[in-house]
């Protein structure tokens, strides 16, 4: 590392001074990023900002995303992420740095702590090297503040450069950044452009068999008060065969984000949403989370309750699956001689019910488990050719690899519109490579292909639900004094330390049908997490209790 030089120095000391930490404050980088109360968020802010700037020229001056978003969490909290340059999250090597800066407790040792890593990073200071840094923000009232925060922060190691890219979803930012660092077009209006187009190429690849009804293209789109209901309300003209009504909007006056609505609020209570009553019976509806980076659907059942027909991402991720697995063996069949070699892998986590993933297995897919989060689940999934990846909470997406999209491409030249050819079923994944997010997990381009495949496969609602019934689960925390007793293997769905505890939890669960328990340790508090399935949901909670019992006997308070 050359020596950064006094402007350097003098700049990084000058932006830790504007945003000290406050006494107390403790910062912790996970999957979410950064997050807090909004108005004590300003010193993570602008340490991330130094943080995404150094990851940028460490690149060689590749695009890297900070955005100023805290997904489904209260209006009040705000957070920050950094976005890697292939649009994925940042580089988990990087967390412990970021933590370590977040915390640092006086511009000196903020200072110190730039200049050692630089150093361990091989990263040249003082502006050799120039760096970029695409930000974004969501809608929230201290959103805009943070944002300028963060700029701070870029600002603070010379040569980087701060680029507003305005009020978007946080998938957008993944994927201007993805696009950005390939040399492909990287605007709003581009990834609009590209989501509506493969969407309506894919209508119009609909057999000519399956018409749509007027009941079928109606669709209710709670937007949980938050950006991906605005963004939606803009692109609705452009899209053919689909008439969205979008409730919880996010416009100024109608609601409060994330207020009793939202994906996450939908998906853990299984009520409806506000805005939502007994004129729904019948319709599908769906419902983004407050940064529009997950997606689940879900039925008003009766106009008599508040209760819903949920569809998470288990579900949506079996849609995919079987869309994405007819087309391959149609290409791949005795008429076409496996055209289209293709390694096709589902990537689940411990959460997952396990009736979706009996479902899956019973397709004869390649199913395998992480640990919990999507970090874990995304670099998994890019082993595949087409990797499928998505949480219950209905976080995730469709992976295709660069080099099958090559021989996609290739063959549908290739490949007449001739009777029998698998020209259509080419296009079609095609297509859905270019709708749904290549980056993270997208409620907006998600929607599209659950509303594209639905079409499809001339599906209602009742038909998607009726794939498999989820089993019962119960989910419990127990309180212990110290978690990191807890010590799991196989995708933590076994317990290795402490010892004993993997053999008492399996002679419980011997005593259920369709018995599954696992234990893992909370990443933020010291509790220990216990889920639990069964054939029934008295006795799921049964067999919860008694493997929390276990719990609390063996890492329980003395």
């Amino acid at each position: 590392m050359a020596d950064p030089g006094g402007s350097q120095r003098t700049a990084l000391l000058a932006a830790a001074s504007l945003f000290p930490v406050p006494d107390g404050a403790t910062f912790s980088y996970g999957t979410a990023g950064f997050r807090a109360d909004g108005s004590t968020m300003a010193p993570a802010v602008c340490r991330a900002g130094i943080v995404a700037a150094l990851r940028s020229v460490k690149l060689g001056g590749a695009a890297v995303g900070l955005v100023i978003t805290a997904s489904h969490n209260p209006v009040g909290d705000n957070g920050v992420k950094i976005v890697d340059a292939d649009g994925g999250m940042m580089s988990q090597a990087w967390e412990p740095f970021s933590d370590a800066l977040a915390n640092a407790p006086t511009p000196d040792a903020l200072l110190q702590l730039v200049l050692q890593f630089a150093k361990d990073e091989g990263i040249t200071l003082g502006g050799a090297h120039s760096a970029q840094v695409l930000l974004a923000r969501d809608t929230r009232p201290t959103g805009e503040y943070l944002l300028d925060v963060a700029t701070k922060g870029i600002s603070a190691i010379v040569g980087s450069v701060a680029l507003d890219m305005g009020i978007l979803t946080t998938p957008q930012l993944h994927w201007m950044v993805r696009n950005k660092n390939r040399g492909l077009k990287a605007s709003e209006a581009d990834y609009f452009t590209q989501i509506t187009e493969s969407f309506r190429h894919l209508l119009e690849l609909t057999p000519d068999d399956k018409g749509i009804d007027e009941l079928n293209e109606k669709l209710i789109v709670d937007g949980a008060n938050g950006i991906g209901g605005l963004k939606l309300e803009q692109i609705k003209p452009n899209l053919a065969r689909l008439d969205i009504l979008v409730r919880n909007s996010g416009k100024e006056g109608e609601g409060i984000l994330n207020e009793r609505c939202g994906a996450d609020f939908v998906q853990k209570e299984k009520v409806l949403p506000l805005g939502f009553g007994p004129n729904d019976v019948g319709v599908r509806c769906a419902s983004f989370d407050g940064d529009a980076d997950r997606l689940v659907y879900f039925h008003v059942t009766s106009p008599s309750k508040t209760s819903v027909d949920l569809v998470d991402g288990d579900k949506i991720l079996s849609l995919f699956v079987l869309f994405i697995r007819e087309q391959l063996d149609i290409i791949n069949g005795k008429d076409n001689k496996g055209l289209l070699p293709t390694r096709f892998g589902v990537v689940q986590t411990a959460y997952a019910n396990g009736a979706s993933t009996e479902f899956l297995k019973n397709l004869g897919l390649e199913v395998v488990f992480t640990s919990t989060g999507v970090k874990y689940l995304h670099k998994k999934a890019l082993e595949y050719d087409i990797g499928v990846y998505f949480e219950a909470n209905g976080h995730g997406t469709v992976l295709f690899n660069d080099d099958f999209v090559s021989r996609l491409e290739s063959l549908t030249a290739r490949l007449s519109e001739a009777a029998g050819s698998p020209q259509k079923q080419a296009l079609r994944l095609l297509a859905t490579s270019q709708l749904i997010n290549q980056a993270v997990g997208d409620a907006i381009s998600g929607m599209l292909l659950v509303e594209a495949v639905l079409q499809h496969k001339r599906w209602s609602f009742q038909n998607w639900c009726d794939l498999y019934t989820d089993l019962p689960s119960k989910q419990l925390k127990v309180k212990v004094e110290d978690r990191t007793a807890i010590v799991t293997t196989d995708a933590e769905r076994k317990v290795c330390q402490p010892s004993g505890l993997q053999e008492l939890i399996d002679k419980e669960v011997v005593n259920y049908s369709h018995g599954r328990c696992f234990v893992r340790p909370s990443g933020t508090e010291d509790v220990v997490r216990v889920y639990a399935e069964a054939s029934t949901v008295e006795a799921a909670e049964s067999l919860a209790k008694s493997v929390a019992r276990h719990v609390e006997r063996i890492l329980g308070f003395c």
